[in-house]
């Protein structure tokens, strides 16, 4: 399994991105052709104190020709374009691969 990740640092008004992010932004991505599963996960804190970090989303594909095909969709783009808009100040975007460790217990 492949990711798209993105990791957004806190914006200038919270409520606005919000807003943007869950009513906009991921409807928008929830219809990229190979999304297998969307998590997001909103940023409370930190170990060490206080983040820059504010919420991070990942976009679950089959494997790396799946994710490339994805991107290069009316979709990918458009969701691509959004992103850019309303949060290319704030977000980076990597790509990872999920690796098998042994259990905890």
């Amino acid at each position: 399994m492949v990711k798209l990740i993105a990791i957004y640092k806190k914006p200038e008004d919270q409520e606005k991105f919000d807003e943007h992010y869950f009513n906009t932004h991921t409807p928008i991505t929830q219809k990229i052709p190979g999304l297998k599963d969307m998590k997001v996960t909103k940023i409370v804190g930190s170990p060490m104190g206080e983040t820059d970090y504010y919420l991070l989303c990942e976009m679950f594909y089959e494997d790396h020709d799946s994710l490339q095909a994805a991107m290069k969709t009316d979709e990918g783009k458009a969701s691509g374009k959004d992103v850019m808009k309303f949060a290319g100040d704030i977000v980076t975007l990597v790509i990872g691969e999920e690796v098998n460790v042994p259990s905890v217990n």
